[in-house]
């Protein structure tokens, strides 16, 4: 796959310890810095147009609360009736708490 290869000289204002980092990665890597922003860039981008492809998630209304879990006992209450619903016994009220 061919192609000219454009490059643009501009300035940037680069805080000095991002910078230095800069530095340090590039010598690590053996690349040079204009390579290692170009790439960050790129990934940057990328990771953009991606984001934006992500459908909305679906919502679904659940109708009314069937209890205000913050009113404690009306939850026990319900808890406690749910439980027995499912093992078909009352229970009595020592074995409930």
């Amino acid at each position: 796959m061919g192609g000219m290869v454009c490059h643009m000289k501009t300035t940037l204002n680069i805080d000095d310890t991002v910078m230095a980092e800069l530095k340090r990665e590039a010598t690590r890597q053996g690349r040079t810095m204009s390579e290692l922003v170009e790439n960050a860039l790129r990934v940057f981008f990328r990771s953009q147009r991606k984001r934006k492809t992500l459908s909305p998630l679906p919502t679904f209304d659940g109708g009314e609360p069937l209890v205000d879990v913050a009113n404690r006992n009306a939850l026990h209450d319900a808890m406690d009736d749910r439980i027995d619903r499912l093992y078909g016994a009352k229970r009595s009220a020592r074995d409930r708490r």
